[in-house]
């Protein structure tokens, strides 16, 4: 495995392949990797000849509330389990590479609508930081697929469009998401639980669990299915952000008639936020 910090090492790089035909995917990350990223990982080895992965922790999709120097950071870590895992090439770029001009005046990349709403509305400004760094990785590796996790459902809503409306010859693929044993998502936000939250942590995805079983057996009250939501994730210890009932293809509220839905969900515990989701087949 190849290691570049700069744009000029990385596209030689990536030109060579390109050149002898080769086909590349990209993994973008931010790092403190964990089993949910390296899946991403071998998703790509399996729709490519060349994997690219980035580590960058983007201050531009951090709030003015969020601490963008609290975020984990192991790039040795990061970098063994990579190798381990038959990455090409890692780019791991300083700031400066993709904002040399700073961030205020850098040109900003916004998928109107979509953006704004669920993690939107309570991250002002999150996902065109998001979109911004993921078309700048995109216009400089040029890559044939790129691969996010599902868990992230809106963040990957959101890019599929930014990918559509801008026509890019990237194919996007949304790997399903990697989760404990006891159901937990894997985040490198639950560094931030101490044991007994992590105990509690679990209550998210169970709570969707429990919706969607309710979907599935006709119940569409979906007014009352959120509202109980949000009571269980109450007295599991979580303070509910979000709950909401979603068509899976649109993001607008659901309505019976929808084939897909898509459960959505965010929610504090201790000083962690934790987002999970759940696809239900309506028609099934």
């Amino acid at each position: 495995m190849r290691t570049v910090h700069s744009v000029k090492d990385l596209r030689a790089q990536v030109k060579a392949w390109h050149q002898k035909g080769e086909k590349v995917a990209l993994v973008p990350t931010m790092g403190n990797l964990h089993e949910g990223h390296l899946t991403l990982v071998r998703e790509a080895k399996q729709q490519a000849d060349r994997v690219v992965v980035s580590i960058f922790v983007n201050p531009m999709q951090f709030g003015a509330n969020e601490d963008l120097s609290a975020y984990p950071r192991t790039p040795e870590e990061d970098s063994r389990a990579l190798f381990d895992e038959g990455v090409d090439l890692l780019f791991m770029p300083p700031p400066e590479a993709l904002y040399p001009h700073g961030m205020e005046g850098h040109t900003k990349v916004e998928v109107p609508g979509i953006s704004d709403l669920y993690c939107g509305q309570t991250r002002p400004g999150h996902f065109r930081g998001v979109t911004t760094v993921v078309c700048k990785l995109f216009n400089l590796v040029q890559p044939d697929v790129a691969c996010f996790g599902m868990k992230d459902y809106q963040q990957l809503a959101v890019i599929r469009r930014m990918v559509e409306d801008l026509a890019m010859p990237i194919e996007i693929r949304g790997v399903a998401t990697v989760r404990a044993e006891s159901g937990l998502a894997l985040s490198s936000r639950n560094g931030y639980l101490i044991a007994e939250q992590r105990q509690q942590a679990p209550a998210l995805y169970a709570t969707l669990q429990a919706m969607g079983e309710a979907l599935a057996q006709g119940n569409t009250d979906f007014a009352a299915l959120i509202e109980q939501g949000k009571s269980r994730l109450e007295q599991a210890g979580f303070k509910p952000d979000y709950l909401h009932i979603l068509n899976a293809d649109t993001l607008a509220p659901a309505t019976k008639n929808d084939q897909e839905v898509v459960l959505l969900a965010a929610a504090y515990i201790g000083k962690a936020r934790l987002i999970d989701n759940l696809l239900v087949n309506l028609q099934a």
